[in-house]
């Protein structure tokens, strides 16, 4: 299955930028990718089991995937997984890791792994999705990046 990681420092320690990615009311103000980002009802924050819905930007297809979360452990580590299958999505899922590095920086490790479809087209879609979702997932997490030093604490 094709996968990658990604890393970016960020200024802010590891607990306060966990609470920023899984902040869906917050989620627009730097995640470059999203143009929606919401929790479904009865979700009202994320959590092991909450299902979040976001949506890419029309110039990257504007695909909603619904996805759950598989893992929720504040400040350390989440994952998710994704639960419908959008045009050439079979399965979707990622993990994004928080390291402490001292009491105002952090290092996040984002990994993902995802399954084209058709099928028979995996050949030639794998390599291009690949490419599209580190690039995008690397200018995601400097767009974090610059939220976090521009905004100081978020306490």
């Amino acid at each position: 299955m094709p996968h990658g990681a990604i890393t970016e420092v960020l200024p802010a320690s590891a607990d306060e930028v966990f609470r920023i990615i899984h902040d869906y009311s917050r989620r627009l103000e730097w995640d470059t990718l999203l143009r929606e980002a919401s929790l479904e009802p009865g979700h009202p924050q994320a959590a092991l089991g909450a299902v979040a819905v976001c949506r890419g930007r029309r110039r990257l297809g504007g695909f909603a995937l619904r996805t759950v979360y598989i893992s929720f452990d504040p400040g350390r580590v989440a994952a998710i997984r994704m639960i419908n299958r959008p045009t050439f999505f079979d399965r979707f899922a990622a993990t994004i890791r928080h390291t402490p590095i001292d009491a105002s920086s952090s290092q996040v490790e984002y990994k993902f792994d995802f399954h084209a479809r058709p099928r028979w087209l995996g050949w030639i879609l794998h390599p291009i999705m690949q490419r599209a979702f580190a690039w995008e997932t690397r200018r995601r997490l400097r767009a974090l990046r610059q939220f976090l030093a521009g905004q100081g604490s978020t306490h």
